[in-house]
C-alpha cells in the first residue's frame, strides 16, 4: 500500500496537554488523535499514569521535531515520603521497609540534598522504559523478574526543598522543586535521597510544570482538547511547528533568497555559525530546517520548508 496522500487539512503542529492523573501518556495521545482526526502524533517524554502536568505533544509533520524538542530540561514538583521504601520507588508499589525518620530534621535534609546537584551516575529503576537485552525493563519486572542496569549519567540543575512537613514525625513528607535533564527519574531520586539519609524514601506525588519552553501555563485539560476537537477549534489550541521551534532552540537568519533556496534543496552550502548543538535557521518568517556546525559548515540535521514551498511564498527569485 503507498504512502496516504497528504490533505490541506490535514494538521502540523505542537499541542501542550495538562495530562491528568490516571490515564497513561498513551491514552492521552490517543485522545489527541480522536480529538484532532490526526493519526500521527508523537510526545517529547511521557510521565506515568500517577503524574500529572506537561505533556507536549507534535502532530503530523511536526513529528520529526520531537527529538529536537525532547532534550531541553525538565520542571518538576514533586513531594516524596522519609522512611518508607517501596519496590517502585513510587506509592504504587509494594512497602519493602519501614523506618523511622525523627531523626532527619530540615538542616540535615538540605545538606543531603546538596548532594544531589550536578551530574550524577543514576540507576535506572525496574519499571522504567529503558531497554535490556531487548526488552523493556518495566515489562520484566511485569514477570518478577530483576536485571542488572547500568548506571547513567543525568543533571540536576536545581533542587530546592519547598517545604518538609513532619505532621506525621516517623515519616514526614518532603516537598521538592526539581529541575534536570532529558531522562533523569524522580522516583530513583527521592528513592537515593532517602538512602543517603539512611531511612528509606518513596515518591508521593509529581507534577511536571515545564518541557523545556512549555509550561502549565501553555497547556490545555482533557476536556478542552475534546471540546475543541468537537466544535472545531482544535487548531486554535495548537502551536505552529515555526512557533514551537523558536521557543527551544536559537535561531539564524538567511537573507540571501538564492542561499535559502539551496537550504531547502539540502545542499550543504551554509556555512558554520559559530554554535554549539543544534539552531533553526529561518528565511522571513519560514523556518528553512534545523543545523548543527559541523567543522567549516553547517550540517542539515533537519530540511524543513521544501522547494516548492520557498517559491509558493515568493522567497527566492523564479
Amino acid at each position: 500500500m503507498g504512502r496516504r496522500r497528504r490533505s490541506p487539512d490535514d494538521l502540523d503542529g505542537v499541542l501542550v496537554v495538562d495530562k491528568p492523573a490516571g490515564p497513561t501518556s498513551h491514552d492521552v495521545v490517543q485522545t489527541v488523535r480522536r480529538a484532532a482526526g490526526q493519526h500521527r502524533v508523537g510526545h517529547t517524554g511521557t510521565l506515568d499514569p500517577p503524574a500529572t502536568g506537561v505533556l507536549v505533544l507534535c502532530l503530523g509533520r511536526a513529528a520529526k521535531l520531537v527529538r529536537f524538542l525532547q532534550a531541553g530540561q525538565k520542571t518538576y514538583a514533586a513531594r516524596m515520603v522519609l522512611g518508607v521504601t517501596t519496590s517502585t520507588q513510587d506509592a504504587e508499589g509494594e512497602v519493602l521497609a519501614r523506618a523511622s525518620a525523627r531523626g532527619v530534621d530540615e538542616r540535615r535534609l538540605c545538606e543531603a540534598l546538596t548532594r544531589f546537584q550536578g551530574e550524577l551516575d543514576q540507576v535506572p529503576p525496574m519499571v522504567s522504559a529503558v531497554k535490556v537485552g531487548g526488552e523493556r525493563l518495566h515489562e520484566l519486572a511485569r514477570r518478577g523478574e530483576e536485571v542488572e542496569r547500568e548506571a547513567r549519567r543525568v543533571t540536576v540543575h536545581d533542587l530546592m526543598l519547598d517545604a518538609f512537613d513532619t505532621s506525621d514525625p516517623d515519616h514526614p513528607s518532603v516537598s521538592l522543586l526539581v529541575t534536570c535533564s532529558s531522562g533523569t527519574y524522580v522516583r530513583t531520586l527521592a528513592h537515593d535521597i532517602g538512602e543517603t539519609l539512611g531511612v528509606g524514601a518513596s515518591l508521593l506525588a509529581l507534577r511536571r510544570l515545564a518541557n523545556g519552553p512549555f509550561g502549565v501555563e501553555d497547556a490545555h485539560d482533557l476536556d478542552t482538547v475534546r471540546a475543541a476537537g468537537t466544535d472545531g477549534s482544535f487548531r486554535q489550541l495548537v502551536l505552529r511547528p515555526e512557533d514551537a521551534v523558536a521557543r527551544a532552540l536559537p535561531g539564524v537568519e538567511v537573507d540571501d533568497a538564492e542561499l535559502a533556496l539551496a537550504l531547502t534543496q539540502g545542499k550543504p552550502v551554509l556555512p558554520a555559525q559559530g554554535r554549539e548543538g543544534v539552531y533553526a535557521v529561518r528565511h522571513g518568517d519560514r523556518l528553512l530546517g534545523l543545523y548543527a556546525d559541523r567543522g567549516p559548515t553547517a550540517r542539515s540535521e533537519l530540511v524543513w520548508t521544501r522547494p516548492h514551498e520557498l517559491h509558493a511564498a515568493g522567497g527566492a527569485a523564479g
